[in-house]
């Protein structure tokens, strides 16, 4: 063995978030994006955001004026373009992009999907982390710390009934994910997809209410129905999905790329 890989065995690694890291979360003012973006900013990153939300927005510049918190609509396009023009102004490069805006998409039997719903879900949820990821790309590879987490979820391993549009994008940035590990490892860049389970909040609220309502149950009922799947029997938070970002931009993720990653308790079936 070269000294080079004895010192890599033996040399004590330090395994936190590197100071000044440049991030950019997409759908960061809110949910699991504000949680990620405000657990770089506790490791002093410097912290960009997008939403489409007004409120949102407002609420993380005035909670966390450490962040910078611009609207723009990820499956624009040409908003994507502006964006990345903006964060070169502002930021002069990019160490990390976390892809994480996506909508919940119609819930229903296929044949009464309407086709307007499936194209604006493929846009939201596959369409954006493309937009994304082609210009960051070049930033990226001008860092020494590049990497990509992409937000999929479990239903990128698992079928989901009355869920079609939702589940084919989670597998299709599942997909993205590894393709893009292949190509961009020779650049040093990592990239890894985060598949959450249950995650408490509003968006799962709605969707067990859409889901109950679909095959005819309580809201009480398809809630443990939901529950009953996963092996811990309990909702994942946004905080336990943003400790999973940070550690795969940390050191210690410096060998971890290719790897759709469930945070979920184990969600057996869905």
């Amino acid at each position: 063995m070269s000294p080079e890989g004895r010192a890599n065995m033996t040399t004590p690694i330090n395994s936190g978030v590197r100071a000044g890291l440049r991030v950019l979360v997409t759908a960061g003012a809110a949910g699991i994006g504000r949680a990620i973006a405000e657990a770089f900013l506790a490791h002093k990153a410097r912290v960009y955001v997008c939403d489409i939300s007004t409120e949102a927005l407002e609420s993380c510049r005035s909670e966390q004026p450490g962040i910078t918190a611009v609207e723009a609509d990820v499956a624009d396009e040409a908003a994507i373009d502006r964006l990345f023009d903006d964060i070169e102004m502002r930021f002069g490069g990019l160490d990390v992009l976390v892809n994480n805006a996506g909508i919940a998409g119609p819930t229903g039997e296929v044949e009464k999907i309407d086709p307007r719903d499936w194209r604006r879900t493929i846009d939201v949820n596959l369409n954006s982390h493309f937009y994304c990821t082609r210009r960051a790309v070049p930033m990226l590879k001008q860092s020494p710390d590049g990497a990509i987490v992409n937000i999929a979820s479990v239903a990128g391993r698992l079928g989901y009934a009355y869920r079609l549009p939702y589940a084919a994008t989670k597998w299709a940035i599942v997909g993205m994910t590894e393709s893009l590990a292949k190509e961009l490892g020779p650049s040093g860049i990592r990239v890894n997809a985060i598949l959450p389970g249950i995650v408490a909040g509003p968006r799962i609220e709605r969707v067990i209410a859409d889901r109950a309502k679909a095959v005819g149950v309580s809201y009480a009922e398809m809630e443990r129905q939901y529950l009953e799947k996963v092996s811990l029997r309990r909702m994942v938070s946004a905080g336990d999905v943003a400790q999973m970002a940070l550690f795969l931009c940390s050191a210690a993720g410096r060998n971890i790329s290719g790897q759709p990653i469930s945070v979920c308790g184990n969600v057996e079936t869905l």
